[in-house]
């Protein structure tokens, strides 16, 4: 089990909040999903999610990750 963390940008609103954590919880391999909308923090957990899903599913949902 891993916990990988990255940076949004772009949520400003608890609909923001909802709609990472959806599209995140779907990428295989992901376990759980934590979103902190005030800092844009948003925490994986899971048995090795790739990444670059991660990453798409965060850009699916309308927001960009910090490099």
């Amino acid at each position: 089990m891993s916990v990988t963390t990255y940076t949004v940008t772009g949520m400003t609103c608890g609909h923001c909040v909802s709609s990472v954590k959806e599209e995140v919880g779907e990428v295989s391999g992901v376990t759980g999903v934590e979103v902190d909308l005030e800092s844009g923090r948003v925490e994986v957990t899971g048995d090795s999610p790739d990444e670059a899903a991660v990453r798409a599913a965060i850009e699916e949902a309308g927001y960009q990750v910090s490099a």
